[in-house]
């Protein structure tokens, strides 16, 4: 019996490394040779599953390491002084969550799971230290917080110079296409977050999102049913997205 569950354990092993990860291709490993992998792999810690509503970190909390997700997705929650909460982050399979920590060596937000989420722990003074040994994996660590970067300041210009309706096409452009990436239909997903979730990280009442939603789906651009989303028409939700806001 004992050994039966050895093999077992031995097993799930085998299934997290890094080279039979179906997100390696997308992941912080991208660049990396076989034998550098293991390097990469050996580094990594792998948690429970997070449950729905579990929190990965807490705001404010030290910051000791980055997290590859590997299955699920998540939000980030930031509290601000006022006591209001802003939802500033939603993390899909293969993207790193961590990231804004490093400058103040405290996490800016609270993480948690919005639906069963199992993640890769990637602690970061190992993988900086591995990172000056491996210049490929380092690339692919300043492309990751580059990224992070630019979907910030996309983000701002969103809140900043769109209107309403600009805003949730732009959402749901970005999520078709972050499923794209991921070998997932772009026309058909399912949102693990709210209408309340997606509202406040829009800066949307969820009255305003759901009033969209229908006006979306009489102009024939999404049809939505509960959390399923399919999207009708891409090309015209895209320029939608793409126009300028109103001044």
């Amino acid at each position: 019996m004992a050994d039966t569950l050895t093999g077992r354990r031995r097993s799930v092993l085998q299934e997290t490394r890094c080279q039979t990860c179906s997100l390696s291709s997308l992941c912080l490993p991208l660049a990396l040779e076989v034998e550098d992998m293991d390097q990469f792999d050996a580094i990594i810690r792998r948690r429970a599953p997070l449950k729905k509503g579990e929190a990965l970190f807490r705001q404010d909390s030290p910051f000791t390491s980055v997290f590859a997700v590997r299955s699920g997705s998540l939000k980030q929650v930031t509290t601000e002084g006022s006591g209001d909460d802003q939802l500033t982050n939603f993390y899909l399979p293969s993207e790193l969550v961590g990231l804004d920590g490093i400058d103040e060596q405290h996490y800016p937000g609270t993480v948690v799971a919005l639906e069963t989420t199992t993640v890769c722990e990637i602690p970061f003074d190992r993988l900086d230290h591995l990172s000056e040994s491996l210049p490929e994996l380092r690339g692919q660590l300043y492309r990751s917080m580059s990224k992070e970067l630019r979907d910030d300041r996309r983000m701002m210009r969103l809140l900043s110079r769109k209107t309403a309706d600009q805003r949730l096409a732009s959402f749901f452009t970005s999520l078709s296409e972050r499923f794209r990436r991921r070998g997932y239909s772009p026309y058909s997903f399912r949102l693990s977050m709210s209408r309340a979730d997606i509202g406040n990280y829009l800066g949307l009442a969820v009255e305003t999102v759901s009033r969209i939603l229908g006006r979306f789906q009489t102009q024939g651009l999404v049809a939505v049913s509960g959390r399923e989303v399919n999207i009708l028409d891409l090309p015209a939700l895209t320029r939608l997205a793409e126009e300028e806001g109103a001044h």
